[in-house]
């Protein structure tokens, strides 16, 4: 068994101990928001948002995009758990700055010697605050997204902890 598998056997072992009333969780979040944010280690949206279990959605990929799946779970929290308001979050510093898709797809084919990494949209973020609101609106004008669904944008700074608007909702 490897060392990370064993601290997560022994943390979850000590949180379920004390799991109680956390069992009686309605599966829609009570707050009624999902959350679109990074994958960065860095990121806890339960802290910088102030959640607790069964408050909110949060879906989480590199660079916090509104990809096709990202899309797909925020339209099932919406249209089938009732979320009423959704927020974009993109963060200072985020890896997906660093490279392009040309970049990556090309790393891929030296590393796998395929041609696979060309076929995908890496979306890769060359400016911060327009990837927000590229996001924003593609949600805004996606056909299964609800038009009474509010949803604003944010860059959330890693050196400060602080959430800074880009669209409102």
């Amino acid at each position: 068994m490897s060392e990370n598998l064993s601290s997560i056997l022994d943390a979850n072992s000590k949180y379920a101990e004390s799991f109680g009333e956390k069992a009686d969780l309605a599966m829609p979040p009570a707050r009624k928001f999902a959350i679109l944010t990074c994958m960065d280690a860095r990121l806890d949206p339960a802290k910088f948002a102030g959640l607790s279990e069964g408050d909110a959605h949060v879906v989480r990929n590199a660079g916090g995009r509104a990809s096709d799946d990202a899309i797909r779970s925020l339209v099932i929290s919406s249209e089938v758990l009732g979320t009423k308001e959704w927020f974009v979050i993109h963060h200072s510093n985020c890896g997906m700055e660093t490279f392009t898709n040309e970049k990556i797809s090309g790393d891929l084919k030296s590393t796998f010697d395929t041609k696979e990494g060309y076929f995908i949209n890496w979306l890769t973020i060359p400016d911060r605050e327009e990837s927000v609101r590229e996001d924003v609106n593609r949600l805004r004008n996606h056909p299964l997204v609800s038009r009474d669904i509010r949803i604003s944008g944010y860059i959330f700074d890693v050196k400060t902890g602080k959430l800074i608007e880009v669209v409102k909702g």
